[in-house]
């Protein structure tokens, strides 16, 4: 259906913008998000007007909806950037998702299976991502992560899962399936290395993503780190879903006053070039999860 081709299309385009984009600047332009969005339900509305198929419509909102939802949960669990929650939610509105044929969204909703792709792709990624990053900071991330794992809190972990682990270790003598022993081997292994995965990535974000600026050097989208607030009176703040133009120049003047000086802003990963990746898998093989299984 030519609807779908163009909606492909706007997706694609808008995403290899994005891409580019975040890569240079490590920022998403506003605009390119909105033209997301508007572009997502304007064509879904032209459509359901046109064909008097109201759903579509109805599938582009529920789409939006469902991946606002995504996009606040990663953006206030530190993950996500306002330009990268904004993508996602244009995406959604884009895509749209097929409630009414729940009994197939896995197998044939490309919304469904970009999203869980996304999933596999964004933890691969992301930790790629934040391997390099902690090469290029080396000695601040090792003194972040040694001040980290040194924590009485996570010493008290590591040693209740140690215990854990030898017991299951102990038991492994006395159990005689090879395949069992293989599979509490390897479940061992994964519950090490994920007690060091925390301390991992909480030593990268501290060390690598945050920086100072002045106001004047600040644009639409970063993400302020701390609360700023002069006499009283809060000018911006990470509950905001990226600072906006009218809060920059606001703290501009109040620069010029002397009253605000430098503010710290946290750099996240480029996370859109994985929207992108996993875009593109999803039209060439779709849901990776259902090859899986």
């Amino acid at each position: 259906m030519v609807i779908y081709i163009i909606i492909i299309a706007v997706c694609l385009i808008g995403l290899i913008i994005g891409t580019i984009s975040d890569i240079k600047t490590r920022e998403v332009p506003d605009w390119l998000n909105y033209c997301l969005i508007f572009s997502g339900l304007g064509l879904r509305l032209i459509y359901s007007s046109a064909t008097s198929d109201w759903l579509f419509l109805l599938y582009g909102i529920a789409g939006f909806a469902a991946f606002l939802a995504v996009a606040l949960l990663m953006f206030y669990a530190g993950q996500w950037g306002g330009g990268d929650s904004k993508m996602i939610m244009g995406l959604g509105a884009l895509l749209g998702l097929d409630f009414m044929h729940y009994r197939t969204l896995f197998s044939e909703s490309l919304m469904v299976g970009f999203f869980i792709n996304l999933l596999f792709v964004g933890a691969f990624y992301g930790m790629v991502w934040s391997i390099i990053m902690a090469a290029t900071k080396w000695k601040k991330f090792t003194k972040e992560f040694v001040k980290i794992v040194k924590t009485g809190r996570f010493i008290f972990i590591r040693r209740a899962l140690l215990i854990f682990v030898l017991a299951i270790l102990t038991s492994i003598f006395f159990i005689g399936d090879g395949f069992l022993r293989i599979g509490l081997l390897l479940f061992c292994f994964m519950l090490m290395v994920t007690l060091y995965l925390w301390p991992f990535v909480k030593s990268v974000e501290n060390a690598c993503m945050y920086k100072f600026v002045t106001p004047d050097k600040l644009t639409e989208g970063d993400w302020i780190a701390d609360d700023v607030s002069v006499a009283g009176e809060l000018i911006c703040s990470p509950k905001d879903l990226g600072i906006e133009k009218e809060q920059i120049e606001e703290l501009i003047k109040l620069h010029d006053k002397g009253k605000v000086k430098e503010i710290r802003i946290k750099e996240g990963i480029p996370f859109v070039p994985s929207f992108l990746i996993s875009f593109l898998i999803t039209l060439v093989w779709g849901n990776l999860l259902m090859l899986i299984l």
